[in-house]
């Protein structure tokens, strides 16, 4: 597996943050090497071209059609974090999620 990207976006990147750190974790338990950040909704997009997989906080729902716009012709996938994983921010889960995004965007 090439090194992946993902990114959280939020309105700030605070609470998509420690999501984002308790994924990192998740991440290195497995022995995997991706990058996994959060941004803000205003820097999210200033960063399609370098990253894997977009997630949305559930918050963030409206969101989803005018990013996944930005995101087709770099062919990053936006999808919104399920509410279940993020307040809980379950960190495993969140990387399976993402992982299954990029997964199927090749298929």
């Amino acid at each position: 597996m090439k090194n992946l990207y993902i990114l959280l976006c939020c309105g700030a990147g605070m609470s998509s943050g420690f999501l984002a750190q308790k994924a990192r974790k998740a991440a290195k338990k497995r022995g995997l090497d991706i990058k996994i950040e959060a941004k803000s909704e205003n820097e999210a997009a200033s960063h399609l071209a370098t990253i894997d997989v977009l997630l949305l906080g559930p918050h963030y729902q409206a969101y989803k059609e005018e990013f996944a716009k930005l995101g087709k012709p770099l062919n990053v996938p936006v999808d919104v974090i399920p509410q279940k994983i993020y307040g809980t921010l379950d960190g495993e889960k969140l990387l399976d999620f993402a992982l299954e995004i990029i997964e199927n965007k090749s298929k």
